[in-house]
């Protein structure tokens, strides 16, 4: 069955958000994840002051997501909570905790180490449940009568586990772009520094990931979708692969806007290869978009706000980073020979 023109648009609308959301929040996580592996305070306020224009906007995408689902794919949403409970609650916990540290690491002297740590460990597990809920969608949800049929740790597996990994050590890649860019002087070289570290970490991940993909992880579940595995599938990883390397060749150019640039490039392709891969369905293997869709006559009425809505949260977006355009006015320290 092929879906009705209002469900493609909302799935349109919701895989727009949720790169959106990937590349402008994971970059101030990222910044986050950073924050916890040095100890100049220079670079630390440094770091804080890039993303506080940004970060609690960057989130909205987050609540576009979930409103989306909510309203225009209710199975998707039902089913997709059933089987990340525990990591949809981690990230909430993260994200408000983060959040918290971020206000209070400035207003509570005598505990502002105790925020900062908050801080730091806050974006790494808001992070990592989020790779880790990619890993467990690609390997498949069980599904019976529309109801999620596994267990509360059905998604703890090794791969899930691994794609948790390198989406941290990704936001922390794209974090060090987003000091390269923001950024002069000891910060921006410090953050230059963890960029080829950074992608050896994440190039070990990977290879570890397809390894276990291979062998005791995803066979099963990619034999059941392998019919449905789009001829895209050979074009983004290339690219994202060949985006990588050229972050690698210029992250100690004189621009210091390649570095983010070309990995949010790789972000993008490598959205395209998990697009790619479960198309057309939204919770692999079971629900398709069609089968997932709420009624015309909802999907409908949910598209009368949307079109104010989401015009006004990109607007505001755009207006944002336009308005703090340029180089921070971050604080200027000694190095930190510290570090990942």
């Amino acid at each position: 069955m092929e879906p009705i023109a209002l469900a493609l648009f909302w799935a349109g609308v919701i895989s727009a958000s949720i790169l959106i959301y990937v590349i402008l929040d994971g970059f101030d996580l990222g910044v986050g994840i950073l924050f916890g592996t040095t100890r100049d305070e220079n670079h630390r306020e440094g770091m804080v002051t890039s993303i506080a224009p940004y970060w609690d906007g960057n989130e909205t995408w987050l609540v576009v997501i979930g409103a989306s689902l909510f309203a225009a794919f209710p199975a998707v949403y039902a089913v997709f909570l059933g089987a990340f409970y525990l990591p949809v609650l981690l990230m909430l916990v993260g994200l408000i905790f983060r959040g918290i540290a971020f206000e209070f690491r400035y207003r509570s002297g005598p505990m502002q180490a105790f925020w900062d740590r908050g801080f730091f460990v806050g974006s790494v597990v808001v992070a990592f449940v989020q790779g880790a809920a990619v890993g467990g969608l690609m390997r498949g949800i069980p599904v019976r009568d529309g109801q999620y049929a596994g267990g509360s740790f059905s998604w703890l597996h090794p791969f899930p586990i691994l794609t948790g990994v390198g989406l941290v050590l990704g936001y922390a890649l794209l974090g060090a772009g987003w000091l390269v860019l923001k950024n002069d002087g000891p910060l921006r070289d410090w953050a230059r520094a963890r960029i080829p570290m950074l992608l050896l970490g994440i190039a070990v991940t990977l290879g570890l990931a397809f390894v276990v993909a291979l062998t005791i992880d995803l066979t099963g579940e990619l034999e059941r979708g392998a019919h449905q595995i789009s001829g895209w599938v050979l074009v983004f990883p290339p690219v994202s692969a060949g985006a990588l390397l050229a972050v690698w060749l210029t992250a100690r150019s004189g621009y210091d806007h390649l570095p983010f640039l070309l990995t949010v490039l790789s972000f993008v392709a490598a959205f395209g290869t998990l697009a790619a891969m479960m198309w057309p369905y939204m919770i692999p293997y079971s629900l398709t978009v069609a089968d997932a869709a709420a009624p015309p006559a909802s999907l409908l009425f949910f598209t009368y706000g949307g079109v104010i809505v989401l015009p006004a949260i990109a607007i505001y977006t755009v207006g944002v980073y336009w308005v703090f355009r340029g180089k921070s006015p971050g604080v200027r320290g000694p190095k930190d020979s510290g570090g990942i």
